[in-house]
């Protein structure tokens, strides 16, 4: 990803500083379990670790690589440089490859979502503050983009942070998912290296051993980890688009705090664009591409290939960095978002109480009038607000045949706004406890 939208703290991961360090230590901690079963002279486990303040030269592993064309065995060269060939004959022993790629994978994988957990505790913090504070801020709800009945902006907020809070959990659960490591050796039957050797290494690396790999972990596993990046990165997206329908110029109920000095078009000086949010979409849409790839990787010939291994290198990084970014741009659009009480009134009030509808509609019924008959009723006097800018109370009560049925109290009580508020804290109740 490029650095524009990476933050240092989640790129570190993907290093590639940080993943030989990882393998360093899956192969340290690997020889320290040989040597404990007498596989290996413990004085040459300990040697490995003569490396474990080395800083290794990345350009050094690259050069070696060119010749090797592989990219284990030219770590192991790098290494060997640094504790003797002698002392360092018995790393890697009975291991393959993919031991230390799949178990450094998951060390990644888990890392990352470690910090994007600590980003969705920041997000949901933002959301559960907004929720409070405008829990009574009455906004009309709209469906099909088309006015429907009072909502508050609370419960906007309020529905948002349950759906980060159920991607908090789906990521957790990912996250215990992936973490998981195979030290098992070629094909995954351990005929050259003890299951010991993989208790151990997971056990000091964080993770918990794969109960059945072939060469590799399976690719369900992480197939399920992105597919949970890409549910969260909708989510993202979804509160985006809110935002950015409530900053159009003819609706103005909130917007993305616009600074001191910012501008928001080189050519028309008066703009204020939803850029953050938009942004989001399109980060979004990134975070998603990564998800069918992953679905595909699933699939892998007989015990192993390597069809996977270019796309994680892609997908991995990309995607944990992405989602990174946009849920901390999302916690600061949110934190100091903008929001217009008396626009949301005045938007509500547009068509003159006809989001009242279905308040009437059920007085009528419950008056003794059919609902056939009753739906023909609120309608026709509806039209005339639609269409001629009438007042939907007044015309009511002009209505004999609406006022056969309901008194003009009982029609001036089905304008009352805090009817559709009543349950707003039942509902935050459910939603924070």
């Amino acid at each position: 990803m490029i650095p524009r939208y990476a933050r240092p703290e989640m790129t570190a991961i993907w290093e590639p500083a940080t993943k030989f360090r990882i393998w360093y230590e899956i192969e340290a901690h690997a020889c320290d379990a040989m040597a404990e079963l007498g596989v290996i002279p413990k004085e040459n486990a300990e040697a490995v670790w003569k490396a474990k303040d080395v800083e290794f030269d990345v350009a050094r592993i690259d050069e070696i690589e060119a010749v090797t064309k592989h990219d284990v065995i030219a770590f192991l060269t790098h290494l060997a440089e640094h504790v003797g060939s002698d002392e360092a004959r018995f790393v890697h022993q009975g291991m393959t490859s993919s031991d230390v790629l799949d178990t450094c994978l998951n060390v990644q994988l888990t890392r990352a979502a470690d910090i994007l957990l600590a980003d969705m505790d920041k997000l949901l913090a933002a959301l559960k503050r907004r929720a409070y504070e405008h829990k009574d801020t009455v906004r009309i709800g709209r469906s099909h983009g088309i006015h429907a009945e009072p909502t508050t902006m609370g419960l906007t907020f309020a529905r948002f942070y349950a759906e980060m809070d159920r991607n908090k959990a789906r990521l957790q659960a990912a996250r215990a998912e992936i973490a998981t490591g195979a030290i098992s050796g070629a094909v995954g039957t351990f005929a050259n290296i003890d299951p010991a050797v993989e208790d151990h290494v997971c056990k000091m690396m964080g993770l918990v051993p794969e109960p059945i790999s072939t060469q590799v972990i399976p690719r369900d596993r992480h197939a399920m980890f992105f597919a949970t990046l890409g549910v969260i990165a909708s989510s993202i997206e979804n509160v985006a688009i809110e935002i950015r329908h409530m900053q159009r110029t003819e609706v103005l109920e909130g917007e993305e705090f616009f600074s001191a000095g910012q501008k928001g078009s080189s050519a028309m000086p008066h703009k204020r664009n939803p850029v953050l949010t938009e942004n989001l979409t399109g980060l979004a849409r990134l975070v998603r591409a990564t998800v069918i790839p992953a679905l595909e990787n699933v699939a892998l010939w007989h015990e192993r290939d390597i069809s996977h291994s270019s796309v994680e290198r892609g997908i991995a990084p990309d995607a944990t960095v992405t989602l990174d970014f946009a849920l901390n741009r999302l916690a600061g659009v949110i934190d100091k978002m903008v929001v217009y009480p008396e626009n949301m009134l005045k938007n509500m009030n547009k068509f003159k109480g006809l989001v009242m509808s279905q308040r009437v509609l059920l007085a009528l019924t419950q008056a003794g009038v059919s609902r056939e008959d009753a739906y023909r009723l609120v309608q026709r006097n509806a039209m005339k607000v639609w269409e001629q800018g009438k007042d939907f109370r007044e015309e009511l009560l002009a209505d004999p045949e609406v006022t056969a049925a309901l008194s003009p109290a009982e029609i001036e009580e089905k304008f009352d706004l805090g009817y559709h508020t009543k349950h707003v804290d039942t509902i935050f109740a459910r939603v924070f406890g």
